[in-house]
């Protein structure tokens, strides 16, 4: 079983003057498809911080790290830009495929800015902060994430079918 890491970004929940309604979402959809969620922590909309955070769950080793909120057009949404800050590998199929599947239930889903990349063996993983949204998003990718997951540690050797 794979390991997951939730990481909400938020300043209001952060501060605790809103609940963090995604962060379940979002672990629960995790566990459905296998993965086993170790942590789930919320930090506020500082670009530092959410790259430290970031660079932690990867360090220890968790296989997929999943943000949701900081995704949008607001000033502070900077969750993409730490992202791509700790990654070693960009992978731009799986935020095209969840900008895809959204794009069916509402045409605001293309102003999604979140990214997917890997950081040594941690695949991370960026969502919106809408809870039906990080439903959505996730539940067409978490299966091949766990395929890709295995191929980055080693346990499958090839994508071909």
């Amino acid at each position: 079983m794979f390991t997951a890491a939730v990481v909400t970004v938020s300043d209001k929940g952060y501060a605790g003057t809103r609940e963090d309604i995604s962060g379940g979402v979002v672990a629960e959809e995790l566990e459905k498809g296998g993965f086993s969620v170790i942590s789930r922590t919320i930090v506020p909309d500082e670009q530092e911080v959410i790259e430290r955070t970031l660079k932690q769950y990867a360090d220890e080793g968790v296989n997929l790290v999943v943000t949701t909120g900081g995704t949008g057009f607001a000033l502070r949404d900077v969750t993409p830009e730490a992202t791509l800050a700790v990654a070693d590998k960009v992978v731009p199929g799986v935020a095209e495929a969840m900008r895809a599947e959204s794009m069916r239930y509402t045409d605001r889903a293309m102003l999604s800015r979140g990214v997917c990349v890997i950081r040594a063996r941690t695949v991370i993983l960026n969502l919106p902060g809408s809870p039906k949204a990080c439903a959505e998003s996730l539940s067409c990718v978490v299966g091949p994430l766990a395929h890709g997951i295995n191929v980055l540690c080693g346990k499958e050797g090839e994508c071909a079918r």
